[in-house]
């Protein structure tokens, strides 16, 4: 009787020393793993996953018609860089036409600068045949420019955006913008341009580009704020009717030309 109790307490410090051993081990993985500090690239990888997909602006023309129109933004991974900077293609339409995009650039992400005070860097480019490119994402692979022939096309800098991690309690993820002074640009009257972008929760993207002259006069984009593209929901019979989705008339739809660069 005394032998077996004597196991029985030896097994049982056993068990209790082999749990204690695991805890440790359980607890230093964990603070390993929440003391983890995010990478600049996490940042950027973050950043590029948000933008990729398809979005629509469906809901903020559904509320403002008058300023605002159901646009299809569509983003997708082109390349990537020795650096590790991603090449995104992207491409706005309208709803009801989306296989004529009216907007077409590449958006290159990769970390900012150490000198600089934020977190990604979201450039974009111009393409040198847009017409080569039209609808890149809705193809098969093996039917899209590859890798290396998407780099070689990358021409044109237009704008570059610095993002900064949103202070905790907004509604936003990442926002930034062009630097003061934005960049020149010439369309349509305008002398130079600026660009805001902010990455909000469950993949929606708010967009604002405008075009301002010597002035400071704005010349085109919209004026009430920006874009917002919201991931595209699950087909629906209903939003086959929407009266959003069907081209307006002649004069408005020469608006949209002043909400957008159509072409540098």
């Amino acid at each position: 009787m005394g032998n077996g109790s004597e196991d029985s307490n030896g097994w049982n410090r056993s068990r209790g020393l082999a749990v204690k051993a695991l805890l440790l081990i359980g607890g230093a993985f964990l603070v390993k793993r929440l003391s983890k500090s995010t990478t600049r690239w996490d940042h950027a990888s973050f950043v590029s996953r948000s933008l990729t997909g398809e979005k629509y602006s469906k809901e903020q023309a559904s509320r403002n018609p008058d300023n605002y129109f159901n646009i299809r933004m569509l983003t997708c991974p082109a390349a990537e860089l020795v650096d590790g900077s991603k090449i995104l293609y992207f491409e706005q339409a309208f709803w009801r036409s989306p296989q004529k995009p009216f907007r077409q650039r590449f958006f290159m992400v990769k970390p900012c600068p150490k000198e600089l005070k934020c977190d990604v860097e979201l450039s974009t480019y111009a393409i040198r045949d847009m017409e080569e490119y039209k609808n890149f994402c809705d193809r098969p692979k093996d039917q899209r420019p590859q890798p290396e022939e998407v780099i070689g096309d990358i021409a044109e800098h237009l704008t570059t955006v610095q993002l900064k991690r949103c202070p905790r309690g907004k509604r936003c993820l990442y926002e930034g913008s062009t630097p003061p002074g934005g960049f020149p640009n010439l369309w349509n009257g305008a002398s130079y341009c600026t660009s805001e972008l902010a990455v909000m929760k469950n993949n929606e993207i708010h967009m604002w580009d405008r075009g301002f002259d010597d002035d400071g006069n704005h010349i085109w984009g919209p004026k009430e704020g920006p874009y917002e593209f919201k991931p595209a929901p699950t087909s629906s019979f209903n939003d086959m009717f929407s009266p959003f989705n069907f081209p307006p008339p002649p004069p408005t739809e020469r608006r949209i030309e002043g909400s957008f660069i159509l072409q540098e």
